[in-house]
């Protein structure tokens, strides 16, 4: 439930943003909000690297999932498989170092708790096999029954089924939270399909910014704008093809993710001390902060360069940028304060050019 106003919130902004868009006083409000959201990726950056790179080899493996991104644009599932891969190997030839973060990390005491990592689980979280298969076998019918209908009306290269199919992918590999998935996102909606334009993809997650709710939803997002533009129910019904594939986007993003926690919570539970399983957890959440670094460059570049290297830098965004930047990390005001302040600078200057 906790998903319906979002999705009620981002259907309704992104047939606005749609619709007036190209207005001043919109196009002003977005002038301000994109320099800020780029800023707010590092410091996502920043936030969770503080916390995960604790060794070294951690250190080794962000900066080689930023290159491998950034200079070689490798998918992002090939770096968590070979993050994963790292994790495992070096938990068995140096644990010490992939005992940062997460169930793995040092013991410490926080106090009492009602319940802490030495409390049993209670019977009903206690991992089976049969639990496992039943709630697979739910996830696959709830999976299928959608995807199938699909395929029958619009067939499997229809957008709607093709969407279903990639966002259904991207859940898969979510580590690391909206931000490590908004890369895979951007290559798959923007680079593959041509759902979004580049422009569209940052103003999308400026409005995810904005909105309550998991930033994950920016996908709802992606979907309406692919549906709308690509008039998949006729010209005639094009909100209404926005809104059902902004529906089915969210339900095949986020049903994954809900299985993952209902199946795998009794597992991980059980295993929460074993290196064997939390190791491969810690190198991928170090790849996940190079592939962040790599989505702050790449909004960097489309908002401080609209126009590529060729043309001039965009001396405003920059110092937008910079304000966002210094707000959050000096005076550490909240994200919500920084992109509301920095909306209203950005409408001034674009009123004012």
């Amino acid at each position: 439930m906790f998903v319906l106003p979002s999705l009620f919130i981002l259907i309704a902004l992104s047939w606005l943003y749609i619709a007036f868009g190209e207005v001043p006083v919109v196009a002003g409000l977005f002038y301000g909000i994109k320099p800020a959201v780029t800023a707010i990726v590092v410091q996502a950056a920043h936030r969770i690297g503080s916390r995960a790179l604790k060794s070294n080899w951690l250190w080794a493996i962000a900066a080689a999932s930023f290159t491998a991104i950034f200079a070689f644009n490798v998918p992002f599932p090939l770096i968590v498989l070979g993050a994963a891969l790292i994790g495992y190997v070096g938990g068995r030839l140096a644990p010490e170092k992939f005992r940062a973060g997460g169930h793995s990390a040092a013991k410490k005491s926080f106090g009492l708790a009602l319940i802490d990592d030495d409390t049993p689980p209670p019977e009903h979280a206690r991992f089976s096999w049969l639990k496992l298969a039943l709630l697979a076998l739910v996830g696959t019918v709830l999976w299928a029954l959608p995807m199938g209908i699909l395929t029958a009306l619009f067939g499997w290269e229809g957008t709607l089924t093709q969407m279903g199919w990639f966002f259904t992918k991207a859940a898969l590999l979510t580590f690391g939270g909206a931000y490590a998935v908004l890369p895979y996102v951007y290559q798959g909606a923007v680079g593959h399909y041509g759902w979004l334009t580049p422009t569209q993809m940052i103003d999308g997650l400026a409005l995810g910014e904005t909105t309550p709710g998991p930033l994950i939803m920016v996908v709802a997002f992606v979907g309406f704008v692919g549906a709308y533009v690509s008039q998949v129910f006729g010209a005639d019904h094009v909100f209404l093809a926005g809104a059902v594939a902004a529906s089915l986007v969210t339900w095949f993003t986020f049903l994954p993710s809900f299985l993952f926690i209902l199946a795998g919570g009794p597992l991980v539970e059980s295993t929460h001390n074993e290196l064997k399983f939390t190791a491969p957890l810690t190198g991928i959440t170090a790849a996940v902060v190079g592939v962040i670094l790599n989505l702050a460059c790449f909004f960097g570049y489309h908002v401080f360069w609209p126009n590529g290297f060729s043309g001039s830098l965009d001396w405003p965004s920059a110092l937008i940028a910079l304000a966002a930047a210094i707000a959050l990390f000096r005076f550490k005001r909240g994200v919500i304060q920084v992109l509301i302040g920095c909306a209203l600078v950005g409408l001034a200057v674009h009123l004012l050019r």
